[in-house]
This record gives C-alpha cells, structure tokens and sequence, in this order.
C-alpha cells in the first residue's frame, strides 16, 4: 500500500494527481522550484519541500535531489506525471534501487518505447501495420536515398529519439534529399543527443488518432478506446476529443488490438498512449508509445468514468486490474482545449506574464484542469500552459456548443492565450463536421480570422446610438444660462448594471 506519494512535478497535473491521492487517504508531497513557491500545487500538499531554482535543470529534473527528498519526507512512492522525468528510464530504475515505488512503467519498457525505431522492432511480430520505411537507423546516406525513391515522395525524416517535431523534416522531391537529412540529424543531436534518424513514407492527409492502455504486473492490459488530437500547432497538440468522430466501431476494437498488442510487445504495465497515424482511407499505421500518463487524458475519464491517476496507483501498489474490456463502453463526447500563454496572432509564441485577471468557467459539463490563480505570473521557465478546459456533453455537437460557451466564460487578462483560436476551431465548419487533418492551422487559419467581423446592422445602429448619446449630453440654451447642470443619459451605466 501507498502511504505516503511524492509528485515529481509543478502545476496542473501536480494538482490533479495530489487530488485523486486525497480522495484515496494517500498522505502527498509537493516538490517546487523557487519560481512555484506560491503556486497553488504547493499549498495544496501534505507537505512541500523546494528542490533548487527555476531552471528545471536546477530543480525538476534533479533525480538526485527528488529521490533524497522522497526518503527525507518518509514517502514510499513517486508519481512523476508528464514531462520532466516521466519517460526517463534512468530516474525509474534508481526509484526502484532505492526501494521506492514507481507510480509508471517499469524502466525497460520506457527505453523500449523511448527509442522509435527498438519500439517499431519490438511490435513487429504482432501485425501491426506500420508506415513503410526504414528498419533502422540511416548509416548510407546514398542507401536512404534509394529507399525513399523506391517508398516514394513526399517521405519524412524523423529523429528515432524524437518527440514535439523536433528532428523531423518532410522531403517532398529528391533533390532536397541531402539538405533535409543534415538538418534532421543537427536537430535531433542537438535537441536529444542522439543524431539517429530513419524515413518513413509521408501520410499526405494525416489524423493523429491514439489509444489510452491500462496494464497491471499480472499480464491484463486493457483499452480505453481513442482520443483524436489533429488540431495541432508546431506537432503539438491544442484540441482534443474522445472519441474519434471519424472511426467505425470495426476500426475502433482493431486499433485497440492493436494498442493492446504493442503494450504487450514490451510488458507494460500503468497508463500508456499508443499513437497512430489515420490516413484519407482510414488505414491506420503504428506510430509511438508514450510510457506515461498524457496531458489529454482528462477526455478519456469523461467517457469512460475511470479515474486513470487511482487505476495507476492500484497498478504500482501491485493490485489487478479489475475493469473488463468487455464491460467498457463510451459514454457521451468530451473536448479538451489547451488554454496557453501564447499570442495566435503572433505565430502562437509565448506570451509571458501576470494574470491580472483569472476567472474559470464554470457549470453542466464543465472541467477545468489548471494550477494558476489571478495575480500569478506565468514563468518563463516552463512549458506555457495554464490551463486544461473540458468539455463533456451527450453528443459531439453539445461537446462543441459547452466548449463555446465555456470559452466565452473564461476571463484571462495579462497574457494573450490560445482562447480565440481554440473557439475558432469550434466554429469552424472542418472541425464540426469532422472532416480534418494535422494541417487543419495551415489549411485554414490566419491571425486575421480572430478579428471579429463587424455586422452593417449592428454599426449603423452603434452611429445612430451614439449621435442621440451626444445629443441628450448637450446643454439646452437656457439652462446653460442658468448654470444648470445638462441632463444626462444613464443608458451605460444601466447597460453596465
């Protein structure tokens, strides 16, 4: 049993982890830099302790540190969220040397699935289908060339320990062949410190479909159908929801086989995320797995009902699993937007600073997943995040139309966020008839769409409100004289009130 759990992490996810502990009765730890002193994850644990300054380097990223302070707090465990250390097989092996708990996968299915290329030779023998391309690493520049001849242009080149886009290049004609793989390599040395790259044939119209999997260390893994996460910027994710409006129940329970089967290739156990690539056709191809639980999970528990932070803790303490495939079925329709510290005016770039003003949305259907409060800066040192909005309604349509609504109910001041261009996407015909891709933000969005059109009707009536606004403000001839004081109009102060 789990007494005592230490959450190597900051914000939100802190948060949300911290709180299915405490319905459980496990006692938590908060860890912070210097920059979170005050943030609310902090206040909201058991006990806190800081583990160095801002730079993550320097403090969430410390396994050292965390570990010793695991011991010194007396927790018996440690659950690492996303980010930071959660797919670090190395901080997971000296968790378990120090006779802690691991609240994840064991550390050698993180290194199988950390590498794409061992991940892809470890499901091999399962028929799964997967992107043609190579097997292995590129060492014969002139070698890869003939593959992607003979697979075919466009191809992509992506860095084997790769992840966010960095060291992946599209190829759309031969003569741009070497030039992209230099810069592929130079990206992924520099972004993972390994130059590994391979090729793999370019899905010209993709969607990002993925599979939620829970594992026990008794052999069970199960799936908990699908989240469609296409609406994407820079490779990263925005919009999410579960599930998928595109896929058949037939193709539904073959892609959860198939998730199912690639958690099984490397004995998996915890919340893991099989990711694939959907094509035009709905072919779907095998693309990674993440080894940890996603920052798009909250739409997964909305369908299902299945809190996957208590089903990880059951997991790690050595339980069962006791949910049946068979007894699980969808149940409504969740989205999730991610509400970032970016200007979408401005390319999406962060834009940091103080939250002058912080208010939730709330009511029916309604979730919200955030670790800031009004009047909290936004650090400069972290992934721009505030917030997690979700939507849960009984159709796809009241999903988007709550999203809407709740979108117009969040009040941020003091930092241009992702909002407007999150409502642009629910109102934008692609996403509400479903008919998307990965190039959803290339194919129809420019920061000029988040200006709000003007309506003739609406203007004319504004000029002609106005003109009787000036009007009544005007002192009549001989009140003036009088030094009367000139009637006027409470028309915005009622408006106001």
């Amino acid at each position: 049993m789990i007494r005592k759990l230490l959450i190597a992490n900051r914000g939100e996810i802190a948060l949300r982890i911290m709180r299915t502990a405490r319905e459980m009765g496990i006692r938590t730890v908060a860890v912070f830099s210097e920059a979170d002193r005050l943030s609310p994850h902090v206040r909201y644990a058991d006990e806190a302790v800081c583990v160095g300054p801002a730079a993550s380097s320097e403090s969430y990223l410390r396994a050292d540190t965390i570990i010793r302070v695991c011991r010194e707090t007396g927790a018996d465990a440690i659950h690492p969220g996303y980010g930071f250390l959660s797919e670090n097989a190395s901080f997971a092996r000296q968790v378990r040397e120090a006779g802690l708990i691991f609240v994840g996968p064991s550390p050698e299915s993180i290194e199988v699935m950390g590498s794409k290329l061992a991940a892809k030779a470890a499901v091999a023998a399962y028929n799964i289908p997967m992107v043609p391309g190579t097997p292995e690493a590129i060492s014969d520049v002139a070698a890869a060339k003939k593959t992607a001849a003979g697979i075919g242009y466009p191809i992509l080149i992506k860095a084997s320990a790769g992840g966010g886009g960095k060291g992946m290049r599209i190829v759309e004609r031969e003569e741009d062949f070497d030039e992209q793989m230099a810069r592929a390599v130079s990206e992924a040395t520099s972004a993972f410190g390994d130059g590994s790259v391979f090729i793999e044939k370019y899905v010209t119209s993709p969607r990002h479909v993925e599979i939620q999997v829970l594992g026990d260390q008794h052999g069970n893994i199960i799936h908990l159908f699908e989240r469609e996460c296409s609406v994407q910027r820079r490779h990263q994710k925005v919009v999410e929801e579960a599930p998928s409006s595109v896929l058949t129940p037939e193709i539904r329970a073959e892609m959860g086989r198939c998730a199912v089967d690639v958690a099984r290739a490397c004995g998996y156990y915890g919340a893991g995320t099989v990711e694939f690539i959907v094509d035009a056709d709905l072919n779907f191809f095998f693309l990674e797995m993440n080894t940890r639980l996603q920052v798009e999970h909250p739409v997964t528990e909305q369908i299902t009902g299945i809190d996957l932070v208590k089903q990880m803790i059951y997991i790690a303490e050595g339980k069962p699993l006791e949910i049946k495939q068979e007894a699980l079925a969808i149940n409504g329709h969740a989205i999730e937007v991610r509400v970032y510290a970016e200007d979408p005016a401005n390319n999406f770039l962060p834009d940091v600073g103080t939250l002058s003003t912080y208010e939730r949305p709330q009511g029916n259907g309604v979730r919200v997943d955030d670790g800031f409060e009004q009047g909290m800066a936004i650090p400069i040192y972290y992934d721009p995040m505030i917030a997690k909005l979700i939507t849960t309604g009984a159709t796809r349509q009241e999903a988007i139309e709550k999203m809407i609504r709740a979108i117009d109910e969040y009040r941020i001041t003091g930092v241009q966020t992702t909002l407007p261009f999150c409502r642009f996407v629910m109102e934008h015909e692609a996403f509400r008839s479903g008919q998307f891709d990965t190039h959803f933000v290339s194919r129809y969005f420019t920061p000029e769409k988040l200006v709000p059109e003007t309506d003739p009707g609406e203007a004319g009536l504004a000029a002609l409100l106005a003109a009787w606004l000036l009007q009544t403000r005007k002192p009549k001839p001989e009140t003036a004289e009088a030094g009367a004081q000139p009637v006027r109009s409470r028309w915005k102060e009622n408006r106001l009130h």
